[in-house]
């Protein structure tokens, strides 16, 4: 793979990922007359839950669903720059325009109106868009093996990037794809989250994963992985290195985990063997999410990491996609018991799940 860096009229970086070492030389300028980027991020911390929650009130004028001919996210045209100023690319990365953090936020630390009971800190982290392939109507199930493999390799060196930022202690790679997620721009891409706290939901994990091990000697993830394929009630599909299943206490409509058969911290620590593999095991789930209502299935796709400075023995890489479709033309909207207290009511078991699931798989 061959990487190349570049910058942005603004300054951003950009980042493109070639598949052949011998491809031409990433040169094109961006021509764009654009304003310095002025995020205003800031994180406040809830006295009553102990979780952050992030204010980035300058996303308001963030791009809306523009028409395709106008879409930032293809390469440029003239005439028509894009954030992508190549006329072609296989994958490229680059900053947010408008972040939910960044390194160029101001302040320091302090308090919600001198009260110390809510403390407040700069949104200090970055966040950076990764588009998949330059073709506008194509999805990440219809990328080659090949290129997704290259994705694999793009989320592990930004992870190992991210890492290495001021401020960033977990960093999130994901996909949003449909409307009914609330996608705004419609090219195949994702986005990656150096986030300047270790997030409510991996807290939790590492705290139950942490008990477990006092109480089993064994990592709970790993017995989860070990029980799922003995039963097979819940498989989707399997590789040599990786195992998709349906959660036995799914709470989404659709609900799949794809977890490493080995216990990794993160994306970078995956060997070759296991990158490939999970092309091909990945591309089976996608494939079969897409078939289940015979339409692209809206979902989001997530990468759980260990985080970046502590914890890292507890953590165990896996990636979790779930869609709020419920049937062909009816959503699960989170009503007040999942909004309100955190309960969630799944309409389907998870056997009923993966077994349509199972289905559609090829």
């Amino acid at each position: 793979m061959k990487r190349t860096a570049r910058q942005l009229a603004d300054g951003r970086e950009i980042l493109y990922f070639d598949e052949h070492p011998d491809a031409p030389a990433r040169t094109a300028a961006d021509t764009r007359d654009l304003p310095p980027v002025a995020a205003s991020s800031e994180i406040r911390l809830d006295p009553l839950t102990g979780e952050w929650v992030a204010m980035a009130a300058h996303r308001q004028t963030r791009t809306y669903k523009p028409p395709a001919d106008l879409c930032p996210l293809c390469p440029s045209k003239p005439g028509k720059p894009s954030e992508i100023p190549e006329a072609d690319y296989d994958v490229a990365v680059f900053e947010n325009r408008f972040p939910s953090f960044s390194q160029n936020v101001s302040g320091q630390e302090s308090t919600v109106d001198g009260n110390p009971l809510v403390p407040l800190a700069p949104g200090r982290g970055r966040c950076e868009v990764v588009c998949f392939t330059s073709d506008h109507d194509g999805s990440f199930a219809r990328l080659s093996p090949r290129r997704v493999r290259t994705v694999v390799d793009v989320w592990a060196d930004r992870t190992s990037g991210l890492s290495t930022v001021d401020g960033v202690e977990q960093v999130f790679p994901f996909e949003n794809r449909g409307e009914e997620i609330g996608v705004t721009l419609h090219h195949p891409h994702g986005q990656i989250y150096g986030y300047p706290f270790v997030t409510p939901k991996t807290e939790r994990m590492i705290e139950v994963a942490r008990a477990y091990r006092e109480e089993h000697g064994r990592a709970v993830l790993g017995d989860v992985l070990a029980a799922e394929r003995k039963a097979g009630t819940r498989v989707i599909a399997e590789g040599d290195h990786w195992t998709a299943f349906v959660p036995p206490a799914a709470r989404w409509p659709v609900h799949v985990q794809v977890v490493p058969h080995r216990q990794v911290p993160d994306i970078p620590a995956l060997t070759d063997a296991e990158r490939d593999d999970f092309a091909e095991v990945y591309l089976s789930v996608l494939r079969a999410c897409d078939g289940l209502y015979d339409r692209p299935l809206p979902y989001i796709a997530a990468w759980h990491q260990a985080p970046v400075r502590r914890d890292r023995d507890l953590g165990w890489l896996h990636l979790e996609l779930f869609s709020v479709l419920r049937s062909k033309d009816k959503l699960k909207y989170l009503a007040g018991s999942e909004s309100g207290m955190a309960v969630w009511i799944n309409d389907a078991t998870p056997e009923q799940i993966a077994e349509r699931l199972r289905r559609t798989v090829r």
